[in-house]
């Protein structure tokens, strides 16, 4: 099990996936270590279905707090292929988080939801000893839709090409510069477009626009352990091997001057609001026009082949196991609080 973030496969398979409460027929899809949702079948009908940590980040302002943690909670049923509709919250918050404060995150996080079309239908809201920012909750989110609408993460077929998004340290970045600004050393150009970056970590939206099109038969939102871990992982749970290049996929600005500030490598490093897509040749063309229509970057990465493993540029990659922006963060955190107490 890792120190910190999600248990590895290994804790998942002796821990967790051995007990998982009644057999029922009508469950789907259940836990599957890197399947980022379970799937219900009600009378015919789907219903993706996932759950999440709420992570409340006051250094970003509770309005932009708010969308950020939605957006986080919705991503693992957008990727599904079917959008989400439905939402249940539930809030442990610390006592000190005044009525105001929490009116601007709620507001935030309703109008977001709107947006998407997704209704909240219950949920749970209590201040309680002992609970502290960010992990301040859990949500559960729905996508309601036909079976064959659905996309998993293990879906990928030889043959398709590898689609990504937005590229590397997205949400490292973005985060990271944006709760600690007097950490970097940039110059103010630069530390602004870093910033910038926190507005990309959101892939419902693009999730949504590749699923309609058609032709998608893996997503996958590159989370923690970054475009290397997702890599790793769409490959090996369909069983196939990619072939890649860096080259054909985009690098925001910020990303690579945020990664060399920090001494991390962006690859490895959390980027919500990424995808990784494995597309059906004969509609690649048409998937990247819709995600560039929306003003998302897109690249393609390569292809799906036969065998197994992940090469990028030629090299053999492993999962990374530990994403390097948690100790950076609690690097930057610590060095923060030195400074306020100087």
């Amino acid at each position: 099990m890792a120190d910190l973030g999600k248990v590895d496969r290994s804790f998942f398979d002796e821990y967790v996936f051995p007990h998982l409460g009644a057999d029922r027929d009508d469950v789907a899809l259940g836990p599957t270590h890197g399947v980022d949702f379970g799937v219900l079948d009600l009378d015919g009908t789907a219903v993706a279905i996932a759950t999440d940590p709420v992570s409340v980040l006051p250094g970003l302002g509770f309005e932009r707090a708010g969308r950020f943690a939605l957006d986080f909670v919705l991503a693992d049923v957008a990727v599904s292929g079917l959008a989400p509709s439905h939402l249940a919250i539930s809030f442990t918050l610390p006592p000190e988080f005044d009525d105001e404060s929490f009116a601007t995150l709620w507001e935030s996080m309703h109008r977001e939801a709107a947006d998407l079309g997704v209704s909240i239908v219950t949920g749970h809201t209590a201040r309680y000893s002992g609970c502290s920012f960010p992990w301040v909750g859990g949500a559960t989110a729905l996508g309601v839709g036909d079976h064959d609408d659905l996309i998993r993460p293990d879906g990928a077929r030889v043959g398709d090409d590898v689609l990504v998004t937005k590229g590397p340290g997205v949400e490292a970045t973005g985060l990271l510069t944006s709760l600690f600004p007097e950490q970097f050393d940039l110059d103010a150009a630069t530390l602004a477009a870093a910033q910038s970056r926190l507005d990309d970590a959101s892939c419902v939206r693009d999730a949504i626009t590749a699923a309609a099109v058609g032709g998608v038969n893996a997503m996958h939102d590159a989370t923690e352990c970054g475009l290397f871990g997702a890599f790793v992982e769409v490959a090996d749970g369909a069983g196939v091997r990619f072939d890649l290049s860096t080259d054909e996929i985009p690098l925001l600005p910020g990303v690579r001057e945020t990664a060399d500030a920090l001494g991390i490598d962006p690859w490895k490093a959390t980027t919500g609001g990424t995808l990784v897509l494995t597309v059906d040749p004969d509609r690649t063309a048409d998937v990247v026009g819709a995600l560039e229509s929306e003003g998302t970057p897109v690249g393609v990465a390569g292809t799906v082949e036969s065998g197994t493993g992940v090469a990028v540029d030629g090299a053999e990659i492993s999962h990374p196991d530990v994403d390097p922006s948690w100790a950076a963060f609690e690097e930057l955190a610590r060095a923060s609080d030195v400074e306020d107490s100087a």
